[in-house]
């Protein structure tokens, strides 16, 4: 039976940032500081979207980190100098707000899981993209390849040991222990967010992750938009809230 929106459950949106004590921000970046595109390269960021990002992380005395299914470097090129921490492919990729890698250097994907994903993409006319540490099939311009392509992703996976995100029309193959709600528990061993009060916002399944993460460690999600369910406790309804919210 389908669900009309109406049905949702609506959540509160999230107390001002101000009344937190000692808050710290972990941050989805598309569909949440940007709006989601046909293509991972059609993305529209404010210019100075990463200054911004990096003043907040000032005000938060470092406690703030971007944590995105995008590579590091894939991130970089969007933004330019980011002087605030981040983590790439899912968490794989954790750097602090020096740029210093923390944590050992991820394992780059198997060349065959690579070639295996471009092959199928090439026939069945969904979008391959490769990572330094996953790789991506996107769907959203041919949705009803979604089964066929998580199918694949699956059996692939499956022989070579790895694991699948599944997100808003695209689905990654990974190495196993991707995990954003890992990179929060990472991040929150540092020196910098040590004893504060963790808060993520993200839109997408691989964001429940985090969610979950920070309400174990006595804080809480924020989604963006009407996804249901999920462990979040706030609600923004749009990337236009979430830049207002957080005072960008």
């Amino acid at each position: 039976m389908q669900v009309v929106m109406d049905q949702i459950p609506v959540l509160p949106p999230p107390p001002p940032l101000a009344d937190i004590d000692r808050s710290a921000l972990f941050l989805d970046f598309d569909g949440t500081l940007v709006g989601i595109a046909d293509t991972p390269d059609a993305i529209l960021v404010p210019g100075d979207l990463g200054a911004r990002l990096g003043l907040l992380s000032q005000k938060l005395n470092g406690r703030l980190a971007l944590i995105s299914g995008r590579a590091v470097d894939d991130l970089g090129r969007h933004l330019g100098d980011m002087s605030f921490a981040r983590a790439g492919s899912h968490g794989m990729a954790r750097y602090g707000r020096d740029g210093i890698l923390r944590g050992d250097e991820p394992l780059p994907i198997p060349p065959q899981v690579n070639d295996a994903l471009r092959d199928f993409a090439a026939r069945e006319g969904v979008m391959f993209e490769a990572k330094p540490h996953g790789g991506a099939l996107h769907f959203r311009i041919r949705p009803e390849a979604m089964d066929a392509v998580n199918r694949f992703a699956e059996e692939l996976a499956l022989k070579f040991g790895m694991s699948v995100k599944v997100g808003k029309q695209v689905t990654e193959v990974v190495h196993r222990g991707a995990d954003k709600g890992e990179a929060v528990r990472a991040f929150m061993r540092d020196a910098e967010f040590f004893d504060s009060t963790p808060i993520f916002v993200g839109d997408d399944v691989t964001d429940e992750d985090g969610f979950t993460a920070v309400a174990d460690l006595g804080g809480f999600g924020v989604i963006v938009g009407d996804r249901r369910p999920t462990a979040a406790r706030y609600q923004l309804a749009s990337v236009a809230e979430v830049h207002q919210w957080l005072g960008l």
